[in-house]
């Protein structure tokens, strides 16, 4: 079972459950889940092979539809859900295997696509820190300061990273998503569609979601609608939380 961080109480409205992106966890949506938990309960997830959630050397999207599937057959059985990036798509995946699990959905910054683009860089690097030489977060940074020279994304792959008596180690399984990034990049050939409610979150500074991926979005999410968030980028709930905790209470509220 994934591990789970809860907010907000239970209510005859159905619990929103939040999927995290490559590299992520739970934690990350602390401060959205606070402010979306008015009225109904939050569920955030860590992955598999991420944050205190069990190792598998299956990192594929029907794995983590099923992992999403098991949470929320624990909560009632249905769920509103909402995924960033990676955990979009593992959102998506859900919604077109398992729909009646799924309320309405809400896809952050992510299309059913595979992407060209590979994080695998990322995560050499984090494999090569030593990390016996590192007493604090800090000691890390500077190892990794040469290949991901961008501070704000360095100090979000340290968190990550959990220091203590026994010395520093990588809450993320690096070695399986170094071996499954082919298939974190892409997305699996699903039967079906999902024709209930759905949100496509975006920013204006992102071309994770373009013109060109909506034939495909209406074709699997027939119900799609789209905000584009203006002035933010692929990070949307931590650039611009307001706008975006906005967007979708709107969504939700309805």
């Amino acid at each position: 079972m994934l591990n789970m961080m809860r907010a907000g109480e239970a209510t005859d409205a159905p619990p929103l459950m939040m999927a995290h992106g490559l590299f992520g966890s739970a934690r990350n949506w602390s401060g959205v889940a606070k402010r979306l938990s008015a009225g109904r309960e939050v569920i955030a997830v860590d992955l598999r092979n991420h944050g205190e959630s069990p190792r598998n050397a299956d990192n594929g999207y029907a794995a983590m539809a099923g992992d999403l599937a098991q949470v929320i057959a624990t909560v009632g059985g249905r769920a509103d859900v909402l995924g960033h990036s990676m955990g979009g798509k593992a959102a998506m995946a859900l919604a077109l295997t398992e729909p009646g699990r799924v309320a309405r959905l809400i896809v952050a910054d992510i299309a059913p696509v595979a992407y060209g683009h590979s994080q695998l860089g990322h995560v050499r690097a984090m494999q090569r820190v030593d990390l016996a030489t590192c007493a604090r977060r800090s000691d890390a940074d500077r190892q990794l300061a040469d290949a991901v020279p961008d501070a704000a994304l360095r100090a979000f792959l340290l968190q990550s990273l959990a220091i203590g008596p026994d010395g520093a180690a990588w809450r993320l399984n690096l070695d399986v998503l170094a071996d499954q990034m082919p298939q974190i990049m892409g997305f699996p050939d699903l039967p079906g569609t999902y024709d209930g409610p759905t949100l496509f979150l975006s920013g204006t500074r992102s071309d994770y979601v373009n013109d060109a991926h909506w034939p495909l979005i209406r074709a699997l999410f027939p119900a799609a609608e789209r905000v584009v968030l203006p002035g933010v980028g692929h990070w949307l709930h931590a650039e611009a939380p307001g706008p975006f905790v906005e967007a979708v209470n709107g969504f939700l509220d309805r």
